[in-house]
């Protein structure tokens, strides 16, 4: 719990209105000394900012925790889950049966990226319209969850309404659970129910790491960049959108920092690379440009191009090995539930038993040692 309010306080402090009350508080106080902002004093400001949030994240939970040296650690980690969730369900099974039977790390790779993408179209669809922030802290949750976890556990198309609600309330978009579910097809009730029994679960899979930096802002702001070193007003805009990045590994490699610069390197810009961002600095720019490259070569090589019947045949067999504890469509999740709820109903009756057996012995020793006895009012 102390954890989960660390990281509230962290969000609170780098949120959108923090950084405008910052800089705005900066141009009043020229102001208030009969100074007129200038051009240049605000573009001090503004830069004296961006070393603010560069030293925030830098000491952030997503830095510390979600940040990895390459993406062959990631794959580790994924693979780890998987080996882990098969081995503890194959006893007795020879080594045919278990590859027929359960998804290999490839698999679960295949059905996690098509999920990303029902993730983004839901998104895009969400009314009222979604913030660009709500819906890059959506794909990062999705993605630290299944980092750690096996889609046989935990079936994605319920992890995803969950991943996005929760970033709701954390990026503060104001929406209700019912008009959230208005957004979601089928049974409104069910996803309901689904998300309630999945939130605690995602955040504790998080570590309760809930704040986390998404690459628009650093997007925004090079954009202003550009247009101000190269007077160009027409620039257009998507093709910096960042929403490519965040369909890759690029959010948890420790190179990802810089991510809005990974598609333009070959786009002419090596001059605002090596006198605008590096200072001239060769060494500086040699590190930046093997960064940016080392991003563009992963989110060029995640764009999966996966055929619906392939995918429609790992879906059957998910619903076959998938773990049934946690499908809230069989009856072993609805009888987890229950045997849940009535420990919860226990459990309090269980505290009051004993705080009275432990009231009653401390009585009877003080009549021992006293000799005093206590009259017992019912």
């Amino acid at each position: 719990m102390e954890r989960l309010k660390t990281n509230l306080m962290e969000r609170g402090r780098r949120s959108s209105n923090f950084c405008r009350q910052w800089l705005l508080s900066k141009l009043i106080s020229g102001n208030m000394q009969n100074r007129i902002p200038t051009k240049r004093g605000i573009l001090a400001h503004i830069t004296r900012f961006q070393q603010i949030y560069a030293n925030m994240f830098s000491t952030s939970a997503q830095a510390k925790s979600w940040m990895f040296r390459s993406s062959s650690e990631l794959n580790k980690r994924r693979e780890n889950a998987n080996l882990k969730f098969i081995r503890e369900r194959s006893k007795g099974m020879n080594e045919d049966s278990i590859k027929k039977f359960f998804l290999t790390a490839q698999e679960e790779r295949v059905l996690y990226k098509h999920y990303e993408s029902i993730l983004h179209k839901f998104c895009l669809k969400f009314q009222p319209p979604m913030p660009k922030n709500v819906v890059g802290c959506s794909f990062q949750y999705f993605k630290r969850f299944y980092l750690n976890n096996s889609v046989m556990d935990y079936h994605p198309k319920d992890i995803v309404v969950t991943c996005v609600y929760l970033a709701s309330k954390v990026e503060e978009f104001n929406v209700s659970i019912s008009q959230f579910v208005a957004n979601v097809k089928g049974d409104r009730d069910k996803a309901t129910e689904i998300i309630l029994n999945h939130e605690l679960l995602l955040m504790q899979q998080l570590n309760f790491d809930l704040s986390v930096y998404n690459p628009y802002r650093p997007v925004e702001g090079f954009l202003i960049d550009l247009k101000e070193k190269f007077k160009c007003e027409n620039l257009v805009e998507t093709q910096f959108s960042g929403v490519h990045v965040l369909d890759s590994k690029a959010v948890f490699i420790r190179k990802g920092q810089r991510p809005c610069l990974g598609p333009q390197i070959d786009n002419g810009l090596h001059w605002y690379l090596s006198d605008i961002l590096c200072d001239s600095q060769p060494n500086k720019l040699s590190y930046v440009r093997d960064a940016i490259k080392t991003m563009f070569m992963m989110v060029k090589n995640e764009a999966l191009q996966v055929i619906d019947p392939v995918r429609a045949g790992l879906e059957k067999k998910l619903d076959k090995c998938r773990n049934q504890e946690n499908n809230p469509s069989s009856a072993a999740y609805k009888r987890k539930l229950e045997e849940q709820d009535e420990d919860e109903d226990i459990e309090p009756a269980h505290k009051y038993s004993k705080l009275l057996e432990n009231e009653e012995s401390q009585m009877m020793e003080t009549e021992m040692n006293l000799g005093v006895q206590f009259v017992n009012h019912k």
